[in-house]
Parts: structure tokens; C-alpha cells; sequence
């Protein structure tokens, strides 16, 4: 065998070939500092760097302006902003600045302000066409759902428009990759010891200016509408805080002495009822939902809501006071199931895409679960959406049933499911188990955006009094679709009380729509109400009061009697005591961040995740029929849009035809071959599947039937 002989490699060799890659790096260098571009600009380099600091501040003022023109899509809106709010516009004009302060520390000085400012401008951009397709505006908490956010691209973007983001995009790699290649460096003796220092000391300060602004009301860290809070506290700040003011700050009276005496030693973690007979449970949330007949400056041609104005004089009922204004669904939906407060989260937080992601706690669902009730959520929207499949996992339900698992037929003009279609899928859930139930359902049909073009011919309810056509197109084109979400809680109630059940159901709206309402435009002058009702069949008093979003489950709990879940039972016992706020701060970091003092230590904390299932109803294959060549129709039950059919664990080309029927194309099966339906959410999330049956001779057949047929053939032999 031959051997591969090595050469040795002499010291001076390396040391010469570093020596010719540095002088070639140099020669480079010098050859881009010789260029007629950078002779060209070295006048214009010189400036800036003599005036560095003085072009940095009038810099960052300008970008500033800039991206709060495109966020606002106005130039004279923004010009409006700086000038009416000079301290606001200024502390984010120093966010801003500080950022450049980087450029000291490199020598591609003028590479690096562009990089900053491609930074900031895509940020003002991304920003400036959320608000175009949406009504929040973007947020750090975004980037986390990024891959969520991809599977709604094509309800944000036509097809051109997602070319020109292409070529956008890299046009852009294209121009940074040639700045970068033209030079521009500094050529004088670098300090980066002390820019290093600066820049530390000027970061550093960040939290004290921002407390002192805070402090002072020129920006504010709770965000009641995260939309106002961009227009009033500027975007640099309001993104910043999305990105680093999450979850609750420890309290300064944090201890294992104050959560002893704030629990009165655990007691409040137990559960207990006098109550006999358990009722069902049941809380919809109305999306965008309250009573229009509160609007001054309109009126329309009928009642939008006349079931629900008919319970509102009959059963309990009252304002509901939210955490927020025209967005924040799933925030109001934390405060109801969890029974805490949104103020004491950071500015613009959604906890469902934060802390409950990952965490296990307490909510309605495991509070009911200790009487024995089955607990199932229910929404006509995706099932990832606000994370929900995994919140609502880790806060105790059994099933969540999202529309992957329901043959949706009608959609709004603007996209959205018809709430119609949960009717059935409540009483899906509730058919489910023997005992009673708990149900927490979220609409849909009633989400923004409003369009202002007339998408309907002939409306059954018309709007007058608004001079704009396009405000008047908007508003009914939401009071109609008010009006079906009405009618789909006239069929809910309808259904309830064949069952002849105990029942007990609660109706609330999340928060006002998105049509730009002000304090003026309403009767009760207040942007954080919407409405509720609480119908039942057992004979409970009627009781109107207002009542605050988190304190509602609460108060639901004790009309029956019910005492159970920590912050529920705090609620009872503390509501309209002293520190009952401060103290109801310190609970929910206990359980949520601290060290669960509450439960004894976290080893002990009650709530285990992990048991949910996807949907209520099995997915079964019934027949196989081959229509033509590699071409078969699948038969079974509760298909959807959403069931992809798996052969030997392949994704297969199928289209679905109704909720009995799906056609396979181009695929050719053989003896033995596995087939299994699964409900598929977004970024490819199996939900749930089926079980796994065995192509055989034109034939499905069930691991049963494989089983009988193996011991038959081996019986055989």
C-alpha cells in the first residue's frame, strides 16, 4: 500500500503567506480608498466625522419624523405629532440616536449608518403597512409568531405585491453588498476603549430617562390600545418596550411572609361548593361585539341585536369593562379564564404569546375541574393563532376545538368564519362527556378590518346620519355582521335549553371595534366597555352591575356558589379591601414568575398540562374506491378544509370535496400500505389524527380487522 507523504510546513512559510494576505488586504483597501466614488465623498466623510455627534442628533430627529410619517402614512400627521408633543418626539429621537453611537466602534463608519438606518426605516416600514392591512401595529411579539404569521400571507399580500416585497428585499441585500465594497472607512486613530465607555454609559441611561419620562407623562408603560399608544408614545419606544418591558417586575414586598399572608397560608387555593347540583358553564366572547344603539353620531334602520337586548332586559347584564380598546381579543380572553389583570404586564404584552406559551397555570378550566367538569374551549379561527392550542394546554382544558376541526361553509365578504357554524361544535363539545361541562368559546365573524368600499348590495340593517360614504359603508358593514353574531346567539340559547340542562351562559364582547371611536362618540364616554349578559335556567336573580373583565369569572363563581382556582377565591374574599390591587400584583407574579410561595413551592403548583386533545370528534375512514388510474376517493366522517391524508407517513395530494369525501390524485397504493388522516394546522402542525388503516385488496382495514385477519391466516397454516 502506497503511502501519502506530508511535507513540512516551515515557520517562515506561514509567516509569509500572512504577510501576502495582509498586503493584499491592504492593497484592496487602498485601492477603494483611491476609487472616484470615495475621492468623491472623502470631502463629505471628513464632514460627518468632524460633526459626527451634531449630524447624529439631527439625523436621528429626521428618522425619527420619517418613520412616524410612514407609520401614520402622513407626513403632516407626524409633523403635527412633533410639534404638539416635543418632549415625546425627542426621548424617541434619543433611542435613536443612541443607536449610532455604534459607529465609533468600527471603522466602515459610514456602512455602518446605513445599516442603522435600513434597521429603523424597515422597522417604520414593516410598522407603517401593518397598520395598512390591520389595527395593530407591529411589535416584537410578532417576530415570535413569525412563522404564524407566514400561513396568513396571502390574506396580506396579493401576488404582485409579494413580488415587489422580493425585489424589494434584495434590492436592498444588493445596495448594502455594493456600500460595502465602496469603502468609506475612518482613517483616523480609532478610540474604542472609550466609545466603548460612552456608548455603555449612554445605554445605561435608557432606564432612567425612561422612568423620568414616565414619570413626568411624556410616554407611559401601560398600553390600554396598543394602536393609541404607537400615535401617542411614538413608535421607537413602543417597539422597544415590546422588545424588552415583558411579563411582571418583581415586587419591592416580594416574600415568602407577604404570600403567606396574602393566600392566609393557602387557604385560598382551595375549592369548595355548598351547591349540589353543578349547572353548565358556559363564556362566549363576542368578537368586537357591543351595542351600537351607544354610538351618538349614527342611527340604523332596525336593532343589530335583538336577542341580546331582550336577555339584557331579562337576565343580569351590565358593561364590561376590558384591558383594551379595537384589539387585544386574546388579552381580554386571558383576563376572563385566569382572573388577572393585564395592567401589571409589560406595555403591549400578550401573555398567550409570552409567559403561558411555556407555563403551566391556574384558569376556569382547572378551578371547574376540581367538581369533576369536562372543560372544552372552542373558536372558528386557526388553532395557532395567539398560540391558543398551546395555552390552552397549559391552562387545563380538555379539548380546544379550532377550525381545522369544523366544515366551515360561510365566510364574511372580508374573510372570516361565520359564527353560525359553532352552534353545533358547542354542542359537539358538551355531547362529549356525562357530567356537566365548562365552555369557552371565541367568535369571529365580527374581527375588523371594516371595509369602507360597499361589499353589501342589499343589507338588512342600513346605516344614516354619517356625511362620509366611506365611514358609513364601514359601520354597516359591521352592524350587519353584529346582526348575524346576534342571531347566532338566539340558535346558542336555543339549543341550550333543549338540552334541559342546569346552564348558565355568559355573553361578552372583547373590546369596541376598530373604527376610530372617541370618548365623545359615546353615551357612556368610556372606550373600555362593551356588553354582557348572563342567561340561565336556574332561577338566578337578576343583578345589573358593571364588571371589569378579570374580575368577571369571579363573580360568575360566587352567584353559584362556587369557590375554587387562587386568583377566583382572591377575588372574593379581597375585592374592595385595602392593597386588594398591590396584593393581586404580588399574586400573579408568584404564580406566574416568582417562586409559587401561594402553592408551597413549585414542586407543588396543582396544574398539570399535557392532556388536551385537538377537536371532540374522531376523523374515520370508511370506504376506498378507485375512480381512475392512481386516482381514489377516501369516505369517512368529519373531514374538513383542513384534513390531509398520510400515506406510510407522506403527505398526499388530496382535495377535499365535503366533510364524507376526500380524492387522492396521483397516488398509487399497494397491498399493505399504511393510510391515516390527519387535521392540520398552520406551519404544518399535526393536530390530531386518525387512526391508521391498512390498504388490502381494494379494502381499508382497522388494526382490529388486520389483527383478526393475521390470527386467521396463521390458524390457517
Amino acid at each position: 500500500m502506497k503511502h501519502i507523504q506530508f511535507k513540512k510546513v516551515k515557520k517562515e512559510d506561514i509567516k509569509a503567506y500572512w504577510k501576502a494576505r495582509k498586503e493584499r488586504r491592504q492593497a484592496i483597501l487602498e485601492k477603494r480608498r483611491n476609487s472616484a466614488f470615495a475621492q468623491k465623498m472623502k470631502p463629505v466623510y471628513k464632514v460627518m466625522n468632524q460633526f459626527s455627534l451634531v449630524f447624529h442628533v439631527l439625523y436621528a430627529c429626521v428618522l425619527n419624523l420619517t418613520i412616524e410619517a410612514i407609520s401614520r402614512h402622513s407626513l403632516f400627521k407626524a409633523w403635527e405629532y412633533m410639534t404638539n408633543s416635543p418632549r415625546t418626539f425627542l426621548f424617541n429621537s434619543y433611542l435613536i440616536f443612541i443607536t449610532f453611537l455604534l459607529v465609533y466602534l468600527v471603522k466602515r463608519r459610514v456602512f455602518t449608518r446605513i445599516l442603522l438606518s435600513v434597521f429603523w426605516l424597515g422597522l417604520g416600514i414593516t410598522n407603517g403597512y401593518m397598520l395598512l392591512i390591520r389595527v395593530t401595529p407591529f411589535n416584537a411579539q410578532d417576530l415570535k409568531v413569525m412563522g404564524d404569521g407566514l400561513t396568513l400571507f396571502n390574506k396580506y399580500f396579493t401576488g404582485f405585491e409579494g413580488a415587489m416585497l422580493a425585489v424589494g428585499i434584495v434590492t436592498v441585500v444588493v445596495w448594502l453588498i455594493s456600500m460595502w465594497k465602496r469603502g468609506g472607512q475612518y482613517t483616523g486613530k480609532m478610540h474604542r476603549i472609550p466609545a466603548l465607555i460612552v456608548i455603555a454609559i449612554s445605554f445605561g441611561t435608557v432606564g432612567l430617562l425612561t422612568n423620568l419620562a414616565i414619570d413626568n407623562r411624556i410616554v407611559s408603560n401601560y398600553f390600554g390600545n396598543i394602536a393609541f399608544a404607537y400615535e401617542d408614545y411614538g413608535f421607537p419606544y413602543c417597539f422597544s418596550a415590546s422588545v424588552f418591558n415583558t411579563g411582571i417586575a418583581e415586587p419591592n414586598s416580594y416574600s415568602k411572609e407577604t404570600m403567606d399572608k396574602i393566600s392566609n397560608n393557602g387557604q385560598i387555593t382551595q375549592a369548595k361548593t355548598e351547591k349540589k347540583e353543578m349547572p353548565n358553564i358556559l363564556f362566549i366572547q363576542l368578537e368586537s361585539f357591543f351595542d351600537p344603539y351607544e354610538v351618538e353620531f349614527f342611527k340604523t334602520s332596525s336593532d343589530p341585536i335583538p336577542n341580546f337586548r331582550k336577555l339584557s332586559e331579562e337576565y343580569s347584564s351590565g358593561y364590561f369593562k376590558v384591558p383594551s380598546v379595537g384589539a387585544g381579543t386574546a388579552n381580554t380572553e386571558f383576563e376572563v379564564l385566569t382572573g388577572m389583570s393585564m395592567r401589571y404586564f409589560g406595555p403591549g404584552e400578550y401573555p398567550y404569546k409570552t409567559v403561558l406559551k411555556k407555563t403551566e397555570a391556574e384558569s376556569a378550566a382547572t378551578a371547574l375541574k376540581k367538581f369533576g367538569y369536562g372543560t372544552h374551549a372552542l373558536h372558528n379561527n386557526g388553532g395557532n393563532f395567539y398560540s391558543r392550542a398551546d395555552v390552552f394546554n397549559n391552562i387545563g382544558f380538555d379539548s380546544y376545538t379550532s377550525k381545522e376541526f369544523m366544515n366551515i361553509l360561510q365566510y364574511t365578504e372580508n374573510g372570516w368564519a361565520k359564527d353560525s357554524v359553532l352552534t353545533q361544535h358547542i354542542k359537539n363539545a358538551m355531547d362529549s362527556t356525562e357530567q356537566q361541562d365548562f365552555v369557552f368559546g371565541i367568535t369571529v365573524q365580527g374581527h375588523g378590518d371594516y371595509p369602507e368600499e360597499k361589499l353589501l348590495e342589499n343589507p338588512r340593517i342600513r346605516v344614516t346620519g354619517i356625511e362620509d360614504e366611506g365611514r358609513t359603508n364601514a359601520w354597516e358593514y359591521y352592524v350587519n355582521q353584529l346582526y348575524e353574531t346576534d342571531q347566532f346567539v338566539g340558535d346558542l340559547i336555543q339549543m341550550l335549553k333543549e338540552r334541559k340542562e342546569p346552564t348558565v351562559l355568559v355573553l361578552y364582547g372583547d373590546h369596541l371595534p376598530t373604527m376610530g371611536l372617541k370618548v365623545k362618540d359615546l353615551k357612556g364616554r368610556y372606550l373600555y366597555n362593551t356588553n354582557y349578559v348572563i342567561w340561565d335556567n336556574i332561577g338566578l336573580p337578576k343583578k345589573d352591575e358593571n364588571i371589569a373583565a378579570y374580575q368577571s369569572m369571579a363573580d360568575v363563581f360566587d352567584r353559584l356558589n362556587i369557590h375554587s382556582g387562587t386568583v377566583f377565591n382572591y377575588h372574593q374574599k379581597r375585592r374592595k379591601t385595602k392593597n386588594y390591587l398591590a396584593d393581586l400584583e404580588l399574586l400573579q407574579y408568584d404564580m406566574l414568575y416568582g417562586d409559587q410561595y401561594v402553592y408551597g413551592g413549585k414542586d407543588k403548583n396543582p396544574v398539570e398540562a399535557g392532556y388536551m386533545q385537538m377537536g371532540v370528534l374522531d376523523v374515520t375512514l370508511t370506504d376506498i374506491v378507485l375512480q381512475l388510474e392512481s386516482t381514489y376517493s377516501l369516505y369517512g366522517t368529519n373531514f374538513t378544509k383542513n384534513s390531509k391524508v398520510y400515506v406510510n407517513k407522506e403527505k398526499q395530494d388530496a382535495t377535499f370535496l365535503n366533510n364524507t369525501r376526500i380524492d387522492l390524485k396521483d397516488t398509487k397504493l399497494k397491498n399493505g400500505d399504511k393510510i391515516k388522516v390527519c387535521q392540520v394546522g398552520s406551519s404544518e402542525r399535526i393536530f390530531r389524527e386518525s387512526i391508521e388503516y391498512t390498504y388490502m385488496d381494494g379494502k381499508l382495514l382497522t388494526p382490529e380487522q388486520v389483527k383478526v385477519k393475521e390470527i386467521g391466516t396463521n390458524t390457517n397454516e
